[in-house]
C-alpha cells in the first residue's frame, strides 16, 4: 500500500513538471507570436504611408470648326412678298459668303420663322406697321476658321444694302469647336502624370522619405474652354491627374 502511494506521487510530480514545461513553451510561443504580429503591424503601417498629389497639363489650341449662324429679319404686309424678300436676301448673303472664300457646301439655310401679328392672342389696340415679320438663318459650318472670321468683319457691307441682321440673341451666337481631343489626350495625360510625380518627389525629399510605387491613380475629365471672351477661337484644354504614391523611410 505504501509503495502504491509513492508511485502515484512520482507520477503526479512528473505530470506537474511536464505541464509546467509545456506551459512555459506555450507562453514563449505566444510571446514570440505577439512580437511578430506587432512588428508586422508596424511594418504594414509604415508601408501604408502615402502622399496624394495632382498634376496639371494645360495647353492652347486653335479651334478647327466654326458654326456661324447669320440671322436677318424681314417685315411685310404681304405674305407672298415676305417669302420673296426672304429668298432674295438669303441668296445675297450666300453669294457674298462664297465670293469671300466660304465654300458652297459649308453654307446651309433654315426654314424661316414667321409671325402674324394680327393672329396673336394678346394683340394691342395699336396697329403694327407690318402684319408679318420673319426671321431667317443662314448658317456657316466650316473648318476655314481664319476665312470665316475675316468675312464676319466685313458682313456690314450687306447691312448697308438694307439687310437687317440679328446679333444679340443666343441662337445667333457663333461657336468655335475643338474636335481633335483624342489626338492630344495621350500626350497630355503623360505630362500631367509626370508633373504629379515631380510634386511627389519634392514632398518625399522635404520629408526625408523615399517615393515608392503608385498606390492608385485617377484621371480627371478634360475641359475645353475659350482662352478669353475676346478670342473664342483659341481654346484652352486642361486635364488634372490625381496620383497616390507610397512613401518609405
Amino acid at each position: 500500500m505504501t509503495m502504491s502511494n509513492n508511485s502515484n506521487a512520482g507520477i503526479n510530480k512528473n505530470d506537474a513538471g511536464s505541464g509546467l514545461f509545456l506551459g512555459f513553451f506555450i507562453f514563449l510561443g505566444l510571446s514570440v507570436l505577439g512580437y511578430l504580429l506587432a512588428s508586422a503591424a508596424i511594418d504594414y503601417k509604415l508601408y501604408e504611408r502615402t502622399v496624394t498629389v495632382k498634376g496639371l497639363s494645360e495647353r492652347e489650341f486653335s479651334a478647327d470648326v466654326v458654326i456661324w449662324p447669320i440671322q436677318f429679319n424681314v417685315a411685310s404686309n404681304d405674305l407672298t412678298e415676305l417669302y420673296r424678300e426672304l429668298d432674295r436676301q438669303a441668296s445675297e448673303i450666300k453669294i457674298f459668303l462664297m465670293a469671300n472664300g466660304i465654300g458652297e457646301g459649308d453654307i446651309s439655310q433654315d426654314l424661316p420663322s414667321i409671325t402674324d401679328k394680327s393672329a396673336q392672342q394678346y394683340n394691342s389696340n395699336e396697329r403694327a406697321a407690318f402684319r408679318y415679320t420673319a426671321t431667317q438663318t443662314v448658317t456657316v459650318y466650316s473648318r476655314q476658321i481664319d476665312t470665316a472670321r475675316s468675312v464676319m468683319s466685313s458682313l456690314s457691307q450687306l447691312g448697308k444694302q438694307g439687310i437687317v441682321f440679328v446679333g444679340n440673341n443666343y441662337s445667333s451666337q457663333t461657336e468655335y469647336l475643338f474636335t481633335r481631343l483624342n489626338e492630344i489626350k495621350p500626350e497630355m495625360v503623360e505630362e500631367a502624370t509626370r508633373k504629379a510625380r515631380e510634386v511627389a518627389e519634392k514632398f518625399a525629399a522635404d520629408s526625408q522619405s523615399s517615393l515608392g510605387k503608385i498606390k492608385r491613380a485617377s484621371q480627371g475629365q478634360f475641359s475645353i474652354a475659350a482662352r478669353d471672351k475676346n478670342n473664342p477661337h483659341v481654346k484652352r484644354v486642361r486635364v488634372v491627374s490625381t496620383v497616390e504614391y507610397y512613401l518609405s523611410d
